[in-house]
C-alpha cells in the first residue's frame, strides 16, 4: 500500500469521526449559491482532510474549497479530488447513506480511491494500478492502518449473467431518463430489481457484486464520482461517459460530469 493511499485512509477515518460527532446534534443547514445544502460537518471534515493532504506533493480539488482557476489547474498532472460529505442530503435526513470520498487522479484518471461510510464504519479502498479493491468493517473511527488492512475483504463484482438485472437508482435523484433505462431493460426480457442507495455507495454496490449496473443520467460533480470510479476500475468495472463513450475524466475545465453508465467491461 503506497503512502498516498495510507494518508487518504487516515484522513477519511478522522473526517468520519468528526462527522458522526455532529450527526445527532441540532446542526444548522446553510444553502450555498447553487442551493445545495452545507453543514458544519462538511466544513469540519474538509478542514481535517486538507490538513492531511497538505503533507503530500499534490494540490486538492474539494467541493468545499475555493476552486482554483483552470488556467492553473490544467498544469496539474496529479491532484486529489475530495468530497468531505458526499450525500449531505442523506446526512441531513439522518439515514446513514453518506460518505467521505477521497481520490487521487493522474492525467485525468483515478489511481486510488477511498470511500468511508461513517454511520456503519465501513471503508472501501482501491488501488487501480494494482487492480485491487477491498472493504473493511471497522470497530472504531480510531482504527489503525493495520486494522484496516488485516480485516479486509476483497471486492468481487458479479461475473455471471442473469435474467434478473439489479439497477442502482438514487434515493434523491431518480431522473426520467433513468426510469426510461429501467423500462428499456425490461423490454429486453429482463426482470429488473431497482436498488436504491445514497451518495457514492451506488458505485460500491456494483463493485462488490450487489448490483449489475448504475446509470447516472442526472448531474454530478467530479468529487461525487472520482473515488467511486477508482473502486470500480480496480475490479474491472467501467464508468463510461454517455457523451464520449470513454471513461470519465477528471480535473476538466468544467468540474461537472456528463451522464455516465457504470457496468462490467
Amino acid at each position: 500500500m503506497n503512502d498516498n493511499l495510507k494518508i487518504a485512509i487516515m484522513a477519511s477515518l478522522e473526517a468520519g469521526k468528526v462527522i458522526m460527532e455532529l450527526y445527532d446534534t441540532a446542526f444548522d443547514v446553510e444553502l450555498k449559491e447553487d442551493k445545495s445544502p452545507l453543514t458544519e460537518a462538511d466544513k469540519r471534515a474538509n478542514d481535517i482532510i486538507n490538513s492531511y493532504l497538505v503533507n503530500t506533493a499534490f494540490p486538492v480539488i474539494s467541493e468545499e474549497n475555493k476552486q482554483t482557476d483552470y488556467q492553473v489547474r490544467k498544469c496539474w498532472e496529479t491532484c486529489w479530488i475530495v468530497d468531505p460529505v458526499d450525500g449531505t442530503k442523506e446526512f441531513i435526513k439522518r439515514n446513514g447513506e453518506f460518505t467521505v470520498n477521497i481520490a487521487l487522479v493522474t492525467n485525468g484518471k483515478p489511481e486510488i480511491g477511498v470511500i468511508y461510510v461513517p454511520a456503519t464504519k465501513t471503508i472501501y479502498v482501491a488501488n487501480v494500478n494494482t487492480n485491487q479493491a477491498f472493504k473493511t468493517q471497522l470497530e472504531s473511527h480510531d482504527a489503525s492502518l493495520e486494522e484496516v488492512i488485516n480485516s479486509a475483504t476483497f471486492l468481487q463484482p458479479k461475473t455471471k449473467e442473469s435474467n434478473t438485472v439489479q439497477i442502482v437508482g438514487s434515493r434523491s435523484h431518480m431522473s426520467q431518463e433513468t426510469l426510461e433505462f429501467v423500462e428499456a431493460t425490461k423490454k429486453r426480457g429482463k426482470v429488473v430489481e431497482v436498488v436504491s442507495k445514497g451518495s457514492s455507495l451506488k458505485f460500491c454496490l456494483v463493485a462488490e457484486g450487489n448490483a449489475d449496473v448504475y446509470p447516472r443520467f442526472a448531474p454530478t460533480m467530479e468529487w461525487d464520482t472520482a473515488a467511486g470510479q477508482a473502486i470500480c476500475n480496480a475490479v474491472g468495472i467501467d464508468v463510461i461517459s454517455q457523451e464520449t463513450t470513454e471513461p470519465l475524466l477528471y480535473n476538466k475545465e468544467s468540474l461537472l460530469n456528463p451522464w455516465f453508465l457504470v457496468s462490467r467491461n
